[in-house]
């Protein structure tokens, strides 16, 4: 709730990554600026799992790529916590979404708006996407995964297309495939503001996003959560992640038949603020 004088307003934002004081508590202190209208038609739970993906995506797919109606993008990893927004994101901005998923996992992301699946895990997402494509390739490439992601992305794309990564380089990439077809890159790490925050509102008030939440545990279970996450390729984990930090919220994601990682590990734990 954001209190001003004797009025009171749903809202919620994304506390302070570094440096911040932390987030696992009933009442934060923050910028005005940082803060938007939750939305009205999800729960206080779903809005804080949307902040910080929600940002991240916006960043991405928005202000970087600048995907545009009748483009065609490549979502790695999505039935991730940020592959999931994305999905939904790109599709309600017009575009032609394909995304890279086990094969569990494809109905699931095309409920979300997916128009083509990958199964990664015995395609080889190169060539799969030059048959989906007719060969053109995609506009935007959205990394999520990290590895040779970034080496083997040019490969998918079409000429001035764009590449936008939000996972960490730990080693050395050659990315002279992306010399030929003149791709520009992006590496996001989101900014955040009001402005993305009221977009956001937006899109899920209109139906067109909406929240993913894969388990969910009260604040006294929060090791439990991180175990969960560092350990996902043990469940059927969809998105987020989320601690219920005034509540007893509990929702485990079934466990995993394969050993294989079914999206990306850069899910993080977030905080329902109830009021």
């Amino acid at each position: 709730m954001l209190v001003d004088g004797a009025d009171t307003e749903e809202v919620y934002y994304t506390p302070q990554i570094f440096g911040g004081p932390g987030s696992y508590a009933e009442q934060h202190v923050v910028d005005v600026d940082l803060v938007g209208r939750k939305p009205a038609n999800i729960s206080h739970l779903e809005a804080a799992s949307l902040t910080l993906v929600g940002g991240t995506v916006w960043e991405a797919l928005v202000t970087r790529a600048r995907l545009t109606v009748g483009e065609t993008t490549l979502i790695h990893g999505g039935t991730g916590g940020v592959g999931t927004i994305a999905i939904q994101v790109a599709k309600a901005m017009g575009a032609r979404v394909l995304t890279t998923a086990k094969a569990g996992d494809h109905e699931f992301v095309r409920s979300l708006g997916a128009d083509a699946t990958i199964d990664y895990t015995s395609t080889d997402y190169v060539e799969a996407v030059a048959e989906m494509t007719g060969g053109k390739g995609v506009d935007v490439v959205f990394d999520t995964i990290g590895g040779d992601t970034l080496t083997r992305s040019p490969l998918t794309l079409a000429d001035s297309a764009r590449v936008v990564s939000i996972v960490d380089l730990a080693q050395p990439q050659n990315l002279i495939e992306a010399w030929g077809v003149n791709a520009a890159y992006h590496f996001v790490f989101t900014r955040q503001n009001r402005g993305k925050l009221d977009a956001l509102t937006t899109l899920v008030e209109r139906g067109l996003v909406q929240p993913v939440i894969g388990a969910a545990l009260p604040l006294a279970r929060t090791g439990e959560a991180h175990e969960l996450l560092e350990n996902r390729q043990l469940y059927v984990l969809r998105g987020k992640v989320a601690i219920d930090v005034v509540g007893d919220t509990v929702a485990l994601p079934p466990r995993s038949s394969s050993t294989n990682v079914s999206g990306p590990r850069a899910i993080d734990t977030v905080v329902s603020h109830q009021g």
